[in-house]
């Protein structure tokens, strides 16, 4: 009988929650009350992540004498906005590539969109104070085998063909910038940037509180119902009544029903190491600091931190049945795999240990860009499903559901990725068969560098699944 698979070494003893918020490292503010009697306001948000506070402070600059509320079901950052890999892309659109495909005629709005939140949001992390480590060093996407140098090829003359500064970068230049056997070329995008999170999620809140935001937390809405003109959120506790709703659950249950049909909870795993020596960073060659990916459909995704520790995480992505969410999914082999894959690509680094190893839910769609509308008569509006590029395109969601609240036609919302939804995930069994499926077919095209049938047919209809 074979033995059985061991835990890699450098996992042992690793704390098994996230790092950003891992209090005995990095303490919270002071938490907020839960929810308890009945409160009235004018707008409540459902979902304390990057989407629900936007949109809460956006609310609340524009109208200062507006009642808003903010529920959690967690602490704040429980959820994706505080176990992310601190990536802050411009691209609403999940990439140059994707909007080609999905919004050809419209791509040159998009792009210009997206630069002009990223700017927006570095304004107001200034403008607030926020304490966060926002910085752009860019981003360089690395070929890790000879098929996908052809591939990151392709992506570069895309950018260029609409007017992005990218760089192309042979083997050598590629081990330049950082060192590692198996680079084969890369391309740097200046325009990436990288936070902390987690940092960002508390100064986000700490600002609406300011402008008289009611954040409350450890407080889930379990119904949500018709209430005369508005609406009413029941929880265990106490009820919120609200002239309106702004759904921001992301992954999580949102309410309704109808958004099950268009969004998914998909698990991804990360690491994160103890400090480098000197002599570990020096090894690296990594003077440039940029947050690093691969061309791969399994990709990593990694960076370093303010005090020195590399995040790594990505590749190896899971749905469950279902679309089950549930805190022992947060820990297994794929933590085992990603130990494995940091060693492979920076072999230097051997003995290096794991502080930290934890998993989150993705909210993503099959096209991986966020879904838009309304319901209740207008009453509610949701922004969910940004498929790990959220932490920036947030702020723009937050906007776009404010706008479909108001009932305002602008330029946000007379874009076809807000108006139009993407193709629906089937109905389980069948789900879970075409995930599985698809997940295949990427596996095998990553290790034959050919894009089989079934992919071909999927970038026809402008759907996958990212891992």
């Amino acid at each position: 009988m074979p033995d059985r698979p061991t835990e890699h070494e450098s996992l042992a003893g690793s704390t098994r929650r996230p790092y950003w918020t891992d209090p005995d490292l990095r303490p919270a503010p002071s938490p907020g009350e839960s929810l308890r009697g009945e409160v009235r306001c004018d707008l409540a948000v459902v979902g304390g992540g990057f989407t629900g506070l936007w949109a809460a402070l956006q609310a609340a600059e524009a109208d200062p004498g507006r009642r808003v509320v903010v529920l959690e079901g967690g602490p704040l950052g429980f959820g994706a906005s505080g176990r992310n890999g601190g990536f802050v892309s411009p691209s609403l659109t999940h990439g140059l590539a994707q909007g080609v495909g999905c919004w050809p005629d419209e791509i040159e709005t998009l792009e210009r969109m997206g630069a002009e939140n990223f700017a927006g949001l570095q304004a107001d992390v200034a403008r607030l104070g926020i304490d966060c480590d926002l910085h752009v060093p860019g981003e360089l996407t690395l070929a890790l085998d000879e098929h996908q140098v052809s591939t990151l090829r392709e992506g570069y003359q895309l950018h260029r063909q609409h007017g992005a500064d990218v760089t192309w970068l042979d083997a050598r230049a590629a081990r330049e910038r950082v060192d590692s056997p198996c680079y084969r070329a890369g391309m740097l995008d200046p325009t990436v940037g990288l936070v902390d999170p987690a940092r960002l999620l508390w100064g986000l809140a700490t600002a609406a509180r300011e402008r008289g935001v009611v954040v409350v937390e450890r407080s889930p809405v379990r119904a949500m119902v018709r209430d005369g003109s508005g609406m009413r959120l029941r929880g265990d506790e106490g009820s919120v009544r609200a002239d309106q709703v702004v759904l921001a659950t992301g992954a999580y249950p949102a309410l309704l029903r109808r958004v099950g049909a268009w969004v998914i909870p998909v698990y991804d795993h990360v690491l994160m190491t103890e400090p480098l020596t000197g002599e570990q960073l020096a090894s690296l060659r990594w003077h440039g600091r940029e947050g690093l990916t691969d061309a791969g459909n399994q990709f990593h995704y990694y960076r370093l931190t303010a005090d020195d520790r590399i995040l790594f995480g990505g590749y190896d992505a899971s749905y469950h049945y279902g679309g089950r969410i549930d805190a022992e999914l947060e820990q297994g082999a794929s933590h085992d795999l990603l130990a494995r894959h940091l060693l492979e690509i920076f072999p230097q680094l051997e003995g290096v240990r794991i502080s930290h190893r934890w998993a989150g839910v993705i909210d993503t769609t099959s096209r991986f860009t966020p879904i838009f509308g309304t319901s209740h008569g207008g009453r509610v509006a949701y922004a969910m499903g940004y498929t790990g590029l959220g932490v920036a395109s947030t702020r723009f969601g937050a906007a776009v559901a404010l706008d479909l609240l108001a009932g305002a036609e602008t330029e946000r919302t007379g874009l076809s990725m807000v108006r139009d939804k993407p193709i629906p995930f089937p109905p389980e069994p069948l789900r879970y068969a075409a995930v599985q499926a698809t997940r295949a077919a990427m596996a095998r095209e990553d290790r034959t560098g050919r894009r089989g049938p079934l992919l071909r047919a999927l970038d026809v209809a402008g759907v996958g699944f990212d891992s």
